[in-house]
């Protein structure tokens, strides 16, 4: 029987030599576990704790190792008492009917057939006396730690790092706890709870020392950090540097340790360490569709061109392998500055050359543009740019017709998924404004779209999902036949509307199909989890294309639904595979399928 007793180092050291060279191997042991009156709860979690009770599971060969393992047992057992507000436990291990503390190592049997674990719980006992001081202003402590309230370890040690992190969120870098002192009252069944702090004196931030093997250069690692040097020292304003350093995607590591000892003016110094990401990255894509045939992706990205951590993205498409339509595709070059302007904002330049072949039109763009991008958190960011943009289109309107124009380009993004692959939770909103000024006899308008999503776990831990999005778009100024027609609205495929043709439903024009001025679609999925793996998928997705900037009463809508396979590749997302199929309007026939990496939507 243990109630609190240190074993000596000697003695285990002496234990582990002995099994270490003990060849004879334990039969199987007989193990039951006994805690009347304890919560089933807890009991389960002794169970699951116990090495002795686990002894299969853990694979203990030998006598001496059973033997070492109950030793063991006596503390892990007696510390989850007190965790679970047990302040007087009373546990017996009896090896064989022998308690395992009387156990001498040396004279130990050569197997042990039974292993009985017995635990006395006691009362549970209650917080008396529950302080902590000196408290910083406005200190939240735990609620579970005041008079009267279940007395736990865990409440303790939670109301000891309020307090110590209360007064660093003040200032105080270096407020650690000073003592502590514990009391139980058995006869009162009352835990006597007093932590005292030590808050140590309001610091400022330093100077942040760059160490490690880095290839950027220092003042570029300055600027995008934006050390506060001089203000108060805070907590979150060092996680902000931290991220805003990841935020680069150039280091794989990014540390900012805090120096032992303040500098005599009040300053602390921090020491930055970074070890840097390989600088090239290549990545590959693919996407089936039934009458689109083969889409081909490949990026090429170098995230420390010049030494100054930006990252240049070099991306190529090839659509359309062996589809109905003739082969295009696109090339891009991105190149994102993050040391030009300030911590949190960053610039780029892009550039975009694209060959769209499809059944309605055929159009050849390049645009080219400079601008920035002001990152509020990890979730959402703004940028706008500036640039030109060439389109020569053939379409229901005409051929060779050329359009050139000055464009501002704004975006937003807030994304508060809990996946970015295959999400649960949240949602995502993505708005997209883009004014343009006609060069040339071109039409100048506006185009506008917008992108949200929702999920929705319906109590299920992820088994059960509910995702629901809205895209909504529209051109504002010029008529249909003067804008270009990739500014313009089609619905159907696996963006829009699965079960329908690849951009089938637009607006009739004579013998052809020109885009509309406005586009609203709606798709709703509910996704089931099978197994870990595995996930099956019903959908309905929903598009409407007008004439008019505004969706009216007069427009052209069509519909599709069916369901889909998931196979989840860990990281990459899942595998996805959809049939859809018609139910609405009379832009297709017969099943169309999808097959990609990640959720639709």
């Amino acid at each position: 029987m243990l109630r609190s007793k240190p074993t000596g180092v000697l003695r285990y050291w002496l234990f582990g030599t002995i099994a270490a060279l003990a060849p004879t191997l334990a039969a199987a042991l007989e193990v039951s576990l006994s805690a009347p009156g304890a919560p089933k709860e807890l009991v389960q979690r002794l169970e699951e704790t116990s090495s002795v009770y686990t002894a299969d599971q853990r694979g203990l060969d030998t006598s001496l190792e059973v033997l070492s393992a109950a030793l063991s047992d006596y503390r892990t057992i007696v510390q989850i008492m007190y965790d679970e507000g047990y302040f007087s436990p009373v546990v017996n291990i009896r090896l064989d009917g022998q308690e395992a503390a009387e156990i001498d190592a040396l004279s130990a049997p050569a197997q042990f057939k039974q292993a009985v674990i017995a635990i006395t719980p006691g009362p549970t006992f209650r917080f008396g006396t529950a302080i902590v001081q000196p408290l910083a202003p406005d200190t939240e402590l735990p609620k579970d730690f005041a008079t009267g309230q279940l007395a736990t370890t865990g409440a303790i040690q939670q109301a000891a790092s309020a307090g110590v992190q209360a007064w660093k969120d003040a200032g105080h870098a270096k407020a650690d706890l000073e003592s502590q002192r514990v009391i139980a009252r058995h006869a009162q069944a009352r835990l006597d709870a007093e932590i005292d702090l030590d808050p140590g004196p309001r610091l400022t931030f330093g100077k942040m020392i760059i160490q490690g093997d880095t290839r950027v250069r220092h003042h570029s690692i300055e600027k995008i950090a934006g050390f506060p040097s001089g203000e108060v020292y805070s907590p979150q304003e060092l996680q902000k540097v931290g991220t805003r350093l990841r935020r680069t995607g150039t280091f794989s590591i990014v540390s900012l340790k805090e120096r032992e000892t303040p500098n005599p003016d009040g300053t602390l110094d921090f020491d930055a360490t970074f070890e840097d990401l390989p600088p090239r990255r290549l990545t590959f894509g693919a996407e089936i569709a039934s009458n689109a045939g083969i889409d081909l992706t490949a990026s090429w990205t170098h995230r420390n061109v010049s030494r100054r951590a930006e990252r240049l993205r070099f991306e190529a498409a090839l659509r359309n392998i062996g589809g109905s339509e003739d082969l295009d595709g696109r090339i891009g070059l991105r190149l994102d500055q993050p040391d030009r302007l300030g911590p949190d904002d960053s610039t780029f330049w892009s550039t975009l050359l694209e060959r769209r072949n499809t059944e309605n039109y055929n159009v050849t763009v390049a645009s080219f543009s400079y601008g920035a991008r002001r990152t509020f958190s990890d979730r959402l960011y703004a940028e706008a740019s500036a640039g030109f943009q060439w389109s020569d289109a053939d379409d229901a309107y005409g051929t060779g017709r050329k359009f050139r124009y000055f464009i501002l380009p704004f975006r937003s993004e807030w994304d508060e998924r809990d996946s970015k692959v295959s999400a649960t939770r949240g949602f995502y909103l993505d708005a997209q404004v883009t004014p343009f000024v006609g060069l040339s006899d071109t039409d100048s308008g506006i185009r506008m779209f917008f992108d949200g999503r929702a999920y929705n776990d319906l109590g299920t831990a992820g088994r059960l999902v509910l995702a629901g999005r809205v895209q909504l778009g529209s051109v504002i100024g010029p008529p249909a036949d003067g804008v270009t027609p990739d500014f313009l609205f089609f619905s159907g495929g696996a963006g829009t509307v699965r079960g329908q043709p690849f951009e089938s439903l637009g607006i009739p024009i004579g013998t052809g199909v020109a885009g509309g001025r406005s586009f609203l679609g709606l798709s709703g999925e509910i996704r089931g989890r099978v197994t870990e793996a595995l996930s099956l998928v019903g959908f309905y997705d929903y598009g409407v294309v007008d004439t008019s900037s505004f969706i009216g009463s007069g427009a052209a809508e069509h519909a599709g639904a069916g369901i889909g396979v998931r196979y989840d590749l860990g990281g990459f997302g899942p595998l996805r595979f959809d049939l859809g199929f018609p139910v609405q309007g009379t832009t297709g026939s017969g099943l169309q399928f999808y097959i990609g990496i990640g959720q639709a939507f």
